[in-house]
């Protein structure tokens, strides 16, 4: 299979890995991101440039993941490969304050027969039951309920 991505590093770039390497603390993606580089350039400032197989060996990770960094490296800079990208998922609450008022209102009341306090699950189960909310997790009910607590305290 022919190379498709090809490294060129320039001389700052090269620089710039070295000292990421000799110096400082960085994240593990970091490190083997500059290792991978540094091996793979074939620039006029490498002197010997390895094969993806011995890079894999010596660093023990995969041929897929040098292939990764390599295609990153040209499709998207030096500072897209040795940082990490942020989160594209976007989070809906569930939560509106009607909802946050019924739960409130709920956990204050007494517990059904048979319990001396209300749990997070019996919480999250009665909301659903009472159509305050099509699903619910007690997770969810438990940072509502420790954020008004917090607010309450103070």
């Amino acid at each position: 299979m022919p190379n498709i991505y090809v490294v060129t590093l320039t001389s700052p770039e090269r620089e710039e890995l070295m000292s990421i390497i000799h110096k400082g603390k960085h994240s593990a993606k970091t490190y083997r991101s500059a290792y991978v580089l540094l091996n793979t350039d074939e620039g006029e400032y490498q002197v010997e440039k390895l094969t993806n197989e011995a890079i894999a060996k010596v660093l023990k990770i995969g041929m897929r993941t040098i292939d990764r960094i390599k295609k990153q490296f040209v499709e998207e800079g030096l500072e897209a490969c040795l940082s990490r990208r942020k989160s594209s998922r976007e989070y809906h609450s569930k939560i509106d304050g009607d909802l946050e008022a019924h739960l409130i209102a709920l956990s204050c009341g007494d517990p059904p027969e048979g319990f001396s306090k209300w749990s997070l699950r019996m919480l999250a189960d009665k909301a659903v039951e009472l159509n305050y909310v099509d699903k619910i997790s007690h997770e969810t009910v438990r940072q509502l309920l420790k954020k008004r607590i917090k607010t309450l305290e103070s």
